[in-house]
């Protein structure tokens, strides 16, 4: 099946922003994550959105996508379709792609017009690491503490990275990394250059090969990491820790972790941005005389005055004692939903009191007298 537009997935038009584009992908991506959507095919549609951002979220993929489509990204096409394009990563990102790439896996290398390859010597950036963190509901409000365990790629400390010890250049390629051929063929004889297969385009081998990491300059290594949980983060918000993801190569920078937050539900409180809300009952005498009742918080407690003739819904505001956001350190409100509970069993006493109430005109007010007109007309 074709791939969809990168710009239909995300809903945008082709001249949309990065801020367009970074917000469309954050609405999908909260609809769609699979810890929040049940629905079968919402880790499909998940990637798919991640995909597209991922793509056109970066200025130079973004104009390789415009100028050749999925097939600039498309690692399984051969010599009709584009290939040889680098593509998406297994962590988060992707390898780097450039114009001596795109050009040369237009034209099969063994018509003798493949272009130049990446260096394999040239320091690269290590890979993106994305790590989902489950936080409580009142870690989220205040931020804290914790440790993520993961296993990382991490430079040999044997070889150093370098693969093996006593370097030399490759006898098979003579240290150009690339092997030319010439095949000949009825239209006469063509020359094809592929990578070197002794030395993996390297153009060097060693006279010993590291015993620790197998000649590939990395280990898998496990760590923990203890970071700082920043006050009033939500579901799907992502902090990056720089510098602490997969080890780079040929000396290049490491990667980066990016950790999202899922953030669990509480059982009393719920949240939109930064106020939060918490329904309280309060009996049918409590909302007629009004009251004041201890409302608990989620770092302590306070005395909330419920006035007189309170009604079912009815939405009291407690200033600042809501929370902060991401991308904003403005504290919230705290709202207060009554919820007027009737009682469904009465002891004697209490159904004799309800009784004589009863007996009172307590259908005097505008609710009643709207409702009676209404009929009468």
């Amino acid at each position: 099946m074709a791939k969809r537009d990168y710009y239909e997935i995300l809903g945008v038009s082709k001249t949309a922003t990065d801020a367009e584009i970074k917000s469309a992908f954050r609405k999908l991506a909260k609809k769609y994550h699979p810890d929040l959507n049940k629905d079968k095919d919402a880790p499909e549609k998940f990637k798919e959105v991640q995909e597209a951002y991922e793509v056109l979220s970066d200025a130079n993929k973004r104009k390789t996508y415009d100028q050749f489509g999925h097939a600039a990204f498309d690692q399984n096409a051969g010599a009709n379709g584009y290939g040889n394009f680098g593509g998406f990563s297994s962590s988060f990102g992707f390898d780097d792609i450039d114009l001596g790439d795109i050009l040369s896996g237009m034209f099969s290398d063994s018509f003798g017009f493949g272009g130049s390859r990446r260096n394999k010597n040239a320091p690269r950036k290590g890979e993106d690491v994305l790590y989902r963190m489950r936080i409580s509901f009142k870690d989220a409000v205040f931020g804290c503490k914790k440790d993520l365990t993961l296993d990382l790629n991490e430079t040999c400390d044997e070889c150093h990275g370098i693969g093996g010890f006593n370097e030399k250049k490759c006898s098979e390629c003579n240290g150009t990394g690339k092997v030319t051929r010439q095949q000949n063929t009825m239209f006469g004889s063509f020359m094809s250059q592929s990578p070197c297969s002794k030395c993996n385009g390297s153009g060097k081998t060693f006279e010993t090969i590291c015993s620790k990491c197998k000649g590939k300059g990395q280990n898998k290594i496990r760590r923990t990491i203890t970071i700082d949980v920043p006050k009033g983060v939500d579901n799907n918000d992502q902090i990056r820790i720089k510098g602490k993801g997969e080890a780079g190569i040929n000396g290049g920078a490491n990667g980066d972790i990016y950790v999202q937050f899922i953030v669990e539900k509480d059982n009393a409180f719920t949240r939109d941005k930064n106020d939060l809300y918490l329904e309280v009952p309060i009996n049918v005498s409590q909302a007629a005389l009004g009251c004041e009742k201890e409302i608990p918080l989620l770092d302590g407690s306070i005395i909330l005055t419920i006035p007189a003739g309170s009604q079912n819904g009815d939405k009291l505001r407690i200033r600042g004692k809501g929370t902060t956001t991401l991308n904003s350190s403005r504290v919230g409100d705290l709202y207060i939903i009554l919820k007027v509970v009737i009682p469904t069993k009465l002891d004697k006493k209490q159904r004799k009191l309800f009784e004589e109430l009863n007996e009172t005109d307590l259908d005097n007010n505008d609710i009643f007298k709207k409702f009676r007109n209404f009929f009468k007309k």
